[in-house]
């Protein structure tokens, strides 16, 4: 990697480094349980392994890759995207309450993961197609409702699993690249207004299941079913109390090692590392997450390719929500809805895509390094430049 040009390396170490972090937090959340391991305390650390080997595989595959091809298999990413969910409805699986897996031979696959990733590079790949050749700079009516488009196909079959955590990482993605493409504020305004209101009529049609409608009772209200509902929450925001300032050390974690916090090696990961590693190790690890955000934005910052700037900006949004919607869920200051903490959480289709991503911010960070520096313009406020 030394020889790439352009290389984030700071990105890299950062990537790598939660990555590491990961795979030893979800050893310690399994090595005790037996109920899980069949009885190999090793048997999730060596998988996360290989998700983790086979995440950087497909980094370097993308980072390599041609600029051109990115755009060119972008609308071939987006359409698979679409066959996958639209698969996972009729021949899924269902895992905890949601009809989100699809089961490859020995493999569980989870096709909302990818569409992540696929609307990211579907907006930023219109964008840049309608902005070229254009004088104006300024985002329109047409724009904004033709990404609502693109957004709002995958959107509606993953509610209809219904798997609400992508659904609002999701949202909160296409809000995020909207208002740094310079929407005016009152439509995005109506936008939130809108998205409340569908929240609110999907809870009333009966679209959500009656545990999600009880996770979100009982974050409103903790002590309503603290052995049901609320359990998750209150255990996991006991072991993170446990930690202290410099936590109980790695597989010493006592609600860790009893099992006491459900899904601790998936969703709730970040436990862990409040319980066994304190506050000084969950700050790191948030740090590090801190240190993706920024350089994911400083590379869409800096490249003056509107397909690189828009798909840039888009992963910093989903990344930074993801990462503050699982955090937040382990404190109880937001409402259970079952995310992984990117490049930490046990699970193939979350590291997948998360590389994935990584690895298109790369070759937008090395395309950038590599273009001529007359080329390069000044970055308006806007991920649109006037033309």
């Amino acid at each position: 990697m030394k020889t790439v040009p352009g290389l984030d390396r700071l990105l890299l170490l950062a990537v790598v480094a939660l990555s590491v972090i990961g795979c030893v937090l979800v050893w310690s959340a399994t090595s005790a349980r037996a109920d899980l391991t069949g009885g190999d305390p090793r048997a999730y650390l060596q998988k996360q392994i290989i998700n983790v080997a086979i995440g950087l595989g497909l980094l370097v595959v993308v980072l390599m890759t041609d600029h051109r091809w990115v755009r060119i298999v972008a609308p071939l990413v987006y359409l698979a995207s679409i066959g996958g969910l639209v698969l996972v409805l009729t021949m899924g699986s269902v895992v905890n309450g949601s009809k989100s897996w699809l089961m490859v031979g020995g493999m569980s696959i989870q096709p909302s993961e990818f569409a992540k990733l696929a609307v990211v590079i579907g907006m930023a790949l219109v964008v840049a197609e309608r902005s070229e050749g254009r004088r104006r700079g300024r985002i329109g009516l047409g724009d904004v409702v033709l990404l609502l488009l693109i957004a709002g196909v995958p959107a509606v079959l993953i509610l209809l699993q219904p798997d609400l955590g992508t659904m609002l990482v999701l949202s909160a993605t296409v809000f995020g690249v909207l208002a740094a493409m310079g929407t005016p504020r009152r439509w995005l305004a109506l936008l939130g207004a809108g998205g409340v209101a569908g929240v609110v009529a999907a809870v009333t049609a009966g679209v959500l299941e009656d545990y999600q409608v009880d996770r979100f009772l009982a974050f409103i209200d903790p002590d309503l079913d603290p052995r049901g509902a609320g359990y998750n929450v209150e255990q996991a925001r006991i072991a993170v109390g446990n930690g202290g300032m410099f936590g109980q050390g790695l597989f010493n974690g006592s609600q860790t090692r009893s099992g006491f916090v459900p899904e601790q090696h998936t969703d709730f990961v970040f436990t862990v590392a409040g319980e066994e590693l304190g506050l000084v190790g969950a700050g790191l690890l948030i740090a590090l997450l801190g240190i993706v955000l920024w350089r994911a934005l400083r590379i869409a910052q800096r490249t003056d390719d509107v397909f690189g700037r828009v798909a840039a900006a888009g992963i910093a949004c989903w990344f930074g929500f993801q990462a503050f919607q699982n955090i937040g869920m382990c404190l109880g200051i937001m409402p259970v809805t079952g995310v992984p903490l990117p490049f930490v959480s046990y699970g193939g289709s979350s590291m997948f895509a998360s590389m994935l991503a990584v690895g298109l911010l790369l070759n937008i960070s090395r395309r950038t390094a590599e273009a001529p520096a007359a080329r390069l313009q000044p970055t308006s406020r806007a991920l649109v430049p006037a033309r």
